[in-house]
């Protein structure tokens, strides 16, 4: 019967934000990038904080760390304030540096775009830190439109600089991840551009637990943000929002 309630709870949220739209959080300092300016946000002092890292490129001017920001931030924590106990509220999220001591201090982070990625020697002692802590990191929104392979093995090499004798596993159904709030029956996700299926991968933690869920050919945030978008199907967003919460609800609890 909760698991009823809370799709219907999803369903009546999905009809307010079509309707209503979601504003703007209170933004102070900012970042470049290709599409403008991208600002920062000021969260409140919630148990939960949404936190989006900006990460070394190489040199290379990429902005896909900050792709779909801050809608799907706003539209999944508007979700999770109504359908979790967490205390979170619909502006709790932030961008993180990752060669910062910022990053110690949220234990559930968020990387866009991991095939633009080349971690610093500072980036890459933070992240090997912050799951020695017990963070919990969130990747998406890459392969799927063709580039996959190359975009994989980028991010693969930036892990091995992390962890050398650690290796991504294939994740099924059954893993507790799937379950943690809403239980997921099928891993059907779909990249939402070109409609490829979409492949879940674990990062151990060296605990017998995650570290990591790697959304692979997938954009899961994409439909987070377009959550309110006709062109998007509504049960593949609905299935990224359970997604989101279900990730959520890992990375708190274990």
């Amino acid at each position: 019967m909760l698991f009823t309630r809370r799709a219907l709870r999803i369903s009546t949220i999905l009809i307010g934000i079509a309707i209503g739209g979601v504003a703007f959080g209170q933004f102070g300092g900012r970042f470049g990038g290709f599409r403008g300016i991208i600002y920062q946000n000021d969260p409140p002092d919630t148990e939960f904080i949404f936190a989006r890292w900006h990460y070394g490129t190489g040199g290379w001017r990429g902005d896909g760390w900050s792709h779909d920001y801050p809608i799907a931030e706003e539209h999944i924590l508007q979700i999770m304030t109504e359908t979790s106990l967490i205390n979170v509220e619909r502006l709790s999220y932030r961008i993180v540096e990752l060669d910062s001591e910022e990053i110690f201090d949220y234990p559930f982070s968020y990387i866009s775009e991991p095939g633009e990625m080349w971690l610093t020697d500072q980036e890459v002692e933070n992240l090997r830190e912050y799951i020695d802590r017990g963070g919990f990191v969130m990747v998406d929104d890459f392969g799927g439109q063709g580039q996959g392979p190359r975009e994989f093995e980028i991010f693969r090499a930036n892990l091995k600089r992390v962890f050398p004798d650690r290796e991504m596993i294939d994740l099924t159904i059954n893993h507790p991840i799937f379950h943690a709030l809403y239980d997921i029956d099928s891993v059907n996700a779909i990249h939402p551009m070109s409609g490829q299926p979409s492949i879940f991968f674990g990062y151990p933690d060296g605990r017998g637990g995650l570290s990591m869920i790697v959304c692979y050919s997938a954009d899961v945030g994409d439909f987070w943000e377009f959550i309110d978008n006709p062109r998007y199907a509504a049960k593949p967003s609905a299935e990224a929002l359970k997604l989101g919460l279900n990730f959520a609800q890992y990375a708190m609890t274990h």
